[in-house]
């Protein structure tokens, strides 16, 4: 996509779902892994988006430069947690913890989802954002804030 100051991982589906959400809508951003066409159907768009070939850090920081995170809710970026270990955060993660604090300017700590209730809560997004990466457990819910006039 050739627009001036547009990060170019920002496709037009993307696009339109990020401007179409509401506040209080929620995104999933998944990996690889999950069954996103299955989710997706089910979600109030009913779009998959998929960004091939990145790494989950790098679609986060691009979604984040135009997404606001939710400021009116306790927990806005939400993240599967891990089967049977509930307070680990992989890597993958880790880096994207780090990509929600510089977005929020603030530590933002990810609350964890069991697996099935977050397969439940993403079929209740606004869409299914899939990225290329391949490692598990990147998959997270992202709640759109308030975009407020200058």
């Amino acid at each position: 996509m050739m627009l001036k100051g547009l990060d170019p991982l920002l496709t037009p589906d993307l696009l339109w779902v990020l401007a179409a959400m509401g506040h209080g809508d929620d995104l999933a951003l998944v990996d690889a892994n999950f069954p996103a066409e299955t989710v997706a159907r089910r979600t109030t768009s009913g779009r998959l988006v998929r960004m091939p070939g990145l790494t989950m850090a790098c679609a986060a920081e691009a979604v984040l430069s135009l997404l606001p995170i939710d400021t009116f809710v306790d927990d806005p970026v939400r993240r599967m947690e891990v089967v049977g270990d509930a307070v680990t955060l992989p890597p993958i993660q880790q880096e994207v913890q780090q990509v929600i604090d510089r977005a929020a300017g603030r530590a933002l700590p990810l609350a964890g989802i069991e697996r099935y209730a977050f397969y439940e809560a993403a079929s209740r997004a606004f869409a299914v954002v899939q990225v290329g990466d391949m490692r598990p457990y990147g998959c997270f819910l992202i709640r759109k804030g308030v975009v407020l006039a200058e």
